[in-house]
């Protein structure tokens, strides 16, 4: 039955940097929930840790696409590895700043340059988009794949994070994060092998990705979406606190994740039916629905099933998402094209965790779950208002073709499909 999934890893180098990626990807799920942990036990405000949180994230989206930009430039090795460098001191600056008691603005000043963080989820994606150019089934089943890991990363993150925050001592969750995210930028960067070729010529100037309506469209969309997630994320561990079992706040948001990476598997092993712009505007306006039981929530057992349910629609709408970058944003912007969808989210993330942790801390906690109901509506009705920009790609596909793909790695291909009698087109064909 995975199969499908066997079959991906068989290209030489393959789970190398997948392994790598989804180390290296563990902190997005663990420095916000790390942050918004730490500085309510210091601090003790959570309208003080959103705050934090959000200009982190104002930072990453701010940053993020800059960097993105660079990667189609010069190489994912030649900019990962000094923005990596740049995000883990911001982020020692921060957990020294809230240890020594530091005044508030400088927790600000710190969360900063945490936003120089490289999106690894899009250098990874980018890998297997340049060794699956010319198989669109394979290359639906690692883009699935790769939405699992990212689930896996948030059913572990929280875990560790919040709990190490809250039983060996509250900096505990972001220095983990910080040591994952230098191991695993190290690891990835070391794999050359499967590294994309830079597409960008020199001296060619051609504007921002952005400019694509359709890529509009989907930041827009995961601007609102970002905004679920952030408010889940404060809402809950404050719920969780009312309840007198503020460690179990990361149970409940693991197992948000757990919906959506069962969901991601089952889709990652079919053919996906319909167009993507289509499968794309059911994904969002299902996980709108989904949210709505949060308003009646009575106690963490009733959030835990909750989230549970919600989370079933995020997986297949990322992978969708992922695949419909692709027909807006030409090959040499690939990184940039994907970098700002997450952009979209992070804003959406730092909106929702402020506003999440404003209405926690002014009406309680059970009143917060409203923050992340009204952003999966809002993200519903700018999908199906922007509907018509999804259906008409504004920019050459992403995707490498069979004539861009690196002759070690299109080897690499023919030889492990010989093993399955699948015909690759060869560098000769």
């Amino acid at each position: 039955m995975l199969s499908p999934y066997r079959r991906i890893f068989e290209v030489p180098g393959s789970l190398a940097f997948s392994g790598a990626g989804l180390l290296s990807r563990m902190p997005l799920s663990m420095t916000g929930i790390g942050v918004v942990t730490m500085l309510s036990q210091i601090r003790g405000s959570y309208g003080l840790a959103g705050a934090v949180t959000a200009v982190m994230m104002i930072s990453g989206a701010f940053f993020g696409p800059q960097i993105s930009r660079l990667v189609d430039r010069y190489g994912q090795s030649r900019v990962a590895l000094p923005a990596t460098a740049v995000t883990v001191t911001g982020g020692a600056a921060l957990l020294l700043c809230a240890r020594f008691e530091a005044p508030d603005w400088t927790l600000f000043a710190a969360a900063v340059p945490i936003g120089c963080m490289p999106t690894f989820g899009s250098m990874v994606r980018a890998r297997w988009a340049h060794i699956f150019a010319d198989d669109p089934q394979r290359l639906h089943t690692a883009y699935s794949f790769e939405s699992v890991a990212d689930e896996v990363c948030f059913i572990a993150g929280p875990i560790l994070s919040v709990g190490l925050s809250t039983a060996v001592f509250p900096e505990a969750g972001p220095l983990l994060s910080g040591t994952f995210l230098t191991i695993g930028a190290i690891l990835f960067c070391a794999q050359r092998r499967t590294e994309p070729p830079v597409r960008a010529v020199a001296g060619e100037k051609h504007g921002s990705a952005i400019r694509s309506p359709g890529l509009r469209v989907l930041m827009l969309t995961f601007a609102a979406t970002g905004a679920v997630f952030g408010g889940v994320d404060v809402v809950t561990v404050a719920y969780a606190e009312d309840e007198g079992h503020k460690a179990l706040a990361s149970i409940a948001l693991a197992v948000y994740a757990a919906g959506s990476c069962l969901a991601g598997i089952v889709f990652g092993m079919v053919e996906p039916r319909g167009s993507a712009p289509r499968r794309f505007l059911i994904g969002v306006a299902g996980m709108a629905a989904s949210l709505v039981p949060l308003l009646f929530v009575g106690n963490l057992a009733w959030v835990a099933a909750a989230l549970f349910l919600a989370g079933m629609s995020v997986a297949p709408t990322m992978v969708t998402t992922m695949s419909l970058v692709g027909t807006f944003v030409p090959a040499r912007q690939f990184n940039e094209g994907m970098s700002w969808t997450l952009t979209g989210l992070a804003l959406g993330v730092a909106a929702g965790s402020s506003v999440g942790g404003a209405v926690v801390d002014a009406h309680g906690a059970a009143a917060g779950y409203g923050v992340p109901v009204a952003a999966g509506a809002l993200a519903a009705v700018t999908a199906l208002a922007g509907a018509r920009r999804l259906q008409a790609p504004s920019a050459p596909h992403a995707q490498i073709g069979p004539d861009t793909a690196s002759p070690q790695v299109r080897a690499d291909i023919h030889r492990a499909d010989d093993g399955n009698r699948t015909r690759v087109i060869s560098l000769e064909d």
